[in-house]
């Protein structure tokens, strides 16, 4: 069974846009992943088709409905997929997350909810017990963008999307470091030379100095990120 992704949006058009494109695109006209796409707006009843309305309490912007929203996600099945709405509030995306949700022998696919404007009535999350989930500690304008980066995170580790599976062991995170430098001809460039043990044909030594490098890197840039890889090693 391919990897089952569903968005639900008021702006179905948005997709899959980036998301058809480099290995994600390729992958989805593969076969690989599918892509639902849901119109949040669909579900309304009025001949307006409102979807928002002023939050209770006075305050800026609009909060989508939680009738119209509830019936967005009835019409899916919430016990073959986990759910989860983009928000700046969620649990942050990291790729041990991403490895959980795509392993093969445990994941049919992954249901994201993209708000908008304020956001979306709280009781809709309490209703349907809906986790959250962040890429990040800002506020985007809705949860679109959001989706496409968590879906070609997650397309990327699929079975057979990659040309080796060493492409994604090696990435920043994977192993709880960032990711080491990477070079390729020429040799000289302005001045600036490759590393010589990249030359050696050591691959010992390739390897200690790629570790290296990846500690380095990360005990400089991310001392949180070096602090947990300490304490699993």
């Amino acid at each position: 069974m391919p990897f089952r992704a569903t968005v639900l949006t008021l702006y179905p058009e948005m997709f899959p846009s980036l998301l058809g494109h480099s290995l994600a695109g390729r992958a989805l006209e593969a076969g690989v992943w599918e892509l639902e796409v849901i119109n949040i707006r669909d579900f309304a009843t009025d001949k307006h088709r409102t979807v928002d309305d002023t939050p209770y309490g006075g305050g800026a912007g609009m909060v989508l409905k939680p009738d119209v929203v509830g019936r967005a996600i009835e019409s899916l099945d919430l016990s073959t997929r986990p759910c989860y709405y983009l928000s700046p509030r969620g649990i942050p995306l990291t790729q041990e997350f991403l490895k959980t949700h795509t392993n093969p022998e445990s994941s049919a696919g992954i249901i994201l909810l993209c708000g908008h404007f304020e956001g979306i009535d709280e009781r809709v999350l309490q209703h349907y017990n809906i986790p959250e989930l962040s890429i990040g500690d800002y506020v985007l304008s809705g949860g679109e963008v959001a989706a496409y980066v968590v879906l070609d995170s997650m397309v990327r580790l699929l079975p057979s999307v990659m040309g080796k599976q060493a492409s994604h062991e090696q990435d920043s995170f994977s192993a709880g470091l960032l990711e080491h430098p990477h070079y390729t001809r020429p040799a000289v460039w302005q001045g600036l030379e490759v590393p010589a043990v990249l030359l050696s044909g050591n691959h010992g030594a390739v390897d200690a100095w790629r570790l290296q490098q990846a500690e380095d890197l990360t005990k400089r840039r991310r001392p949180d990120v070096w602090e947990a890889y300490k304490n699993r090693v």
